[in-house]
Formats: C-alpha cells, structure tokens, sequence
C-alpha cells in the first residue's frame, strides 16, 4: 500500500500519560481535529471526537488523560477510552470507541501516516 507521511510534532513534546498534541487532519472532505498522546512508551493518535457524541476529549487544550493517567476521558460526557486502541471502557460510549490514525515514531519525531485508503468509522 503506497503512502506518504506528515510531520505531527517531536517526539520530546508527548510525555508518557501526559498532554497530547492536537493536530487537524483532512478526512472525507472536512478538516477534523485529532490528537497524539504516549501510553506504553509509543505514541497513539485518534481523532478528537467522543464514541457517543461528536464533541472534542480534552478538557483543556491537549488534556485527554483521566487522573490517573491510564484511560483517555471525554471531557463532557465522562466516557473512557484504552489510550493504546481507543477501545470503550467505561462511561457513555455504549461500547463505541474512538476512531485511530495511523502514526509511528522515528529519528526523534511523531509522523502521522497517510495511506491511498481511507477507513470509515
């Protein structure tokens, strides 16, 4: 599969359970808002939308991380999210989980991977 790759920030800006960094990607037409965050060493992207309401995460600008820094919290509605899958753990999201972005780390920066495909929701 041929793609390319987009610079998102240096790797040094995403501390381990800490702030994330927002980005805006384009995405069947429209420009979203998304993020990255480090869980487990390895940075994990998504884009910024609830699972049960399509409303922004963070709860300040770049906050995703509940107080114990394990799970991904919508700011609104309380629902949590797995940082390493997006997947639903608790809350509001009746089991629908964030939809990820495909991104790796290399040379000291977060690079944010674009494919000729697009997946949907």
């Amino acid at each position: 599969m041929a793609g390319s790759e987009r610079l998102i920030c240096a790797a040094s800006e995403l501390a381990e359970g800490g702030r994330g960094v927002r980005f805006e990607i384009e995405r069947h037409g429209q420009t979203q808002a998304a993020f990255v965050v480090r869980y487990d060493g390895k940075p994990y992207a998504f884009l910024n939308q609830c699972g049960h309401v399509p409303v922004e995460l963070d709860w300040q600008p770049g906050e995703f991380f509940d107080t114990s820094r394990l799970y991904l919290i919508c700011s609104t509605h309380g629902a949590l999210y797995h940082p390493r899958s997006g997947h639903c753990v608790g809350g509001r999201c009746a089991g629908r989980g964030l939809i990820s972005l495909p991104v790796v780390e290399r040379d000291g920066q977060v690079y944010l991977l674009h494919t000729l495909t697009t997946e949907s929701p």
